[in-house]
């Protein structure tokens, strides 16, 4: 390794998480505070959200983020419905168990990778 190298710090997508996650919690407060939207517990809601969507920025798609993404994004959605009272918890978590179901049908796709983290040969299978 050059000095370069060593002291360049890498690139890195994992490090977008927490700057991310305050600016999109401020971002709501602000909004809540101005009035233009209603009293939602942003922390939850946007947290939800940005799960989802670092989900696929940090690993990609695959058959893990094909799950966790839209799934918590969703969540992030329905809570919203939910504290707006537009959505009950009784409707809110049968649907969350729906939802988790069909994903885990889509994820069962040859056409979507498996994750870099479970491919131990080279012909992109899962280890048995």
């Amino acid at each position: 390794m050059s000095p370069a190298e060593i002291s360049a710090p890498k690139s890195n997508r994992k490090t977008l998480v927490l700057p991310l996650l305050i600016i999109a919690i401020g971002s709501g407060w602000l909004l809540t505070t101005l009035g233009l939207v209603p009293g939602l517990n942003w922390i939850w809601v946007l947290g939800l959200a940005i799960i989802g969507l670092l989900s696929f920025a940090v690993s990609g798609l695959d058959k893990s983020t094909v799950v966790i993404g839209p799934f918590f994004l969703i969540a992030s959605c329905l809570s919203v419905l939910r504290q707006t009272g537009r959505l009950s918890l009784d409707v809110e978590v049968p649907i969350l168990v729906i939802v988790i179901g069909v994903l885990l049908l889509i994820a069962r796709s040859k056409s979507i990778p498996f994750p870099e983290w479970m491919v131990l040969d080279p012909e992109n299978k899962p280890a048995e």
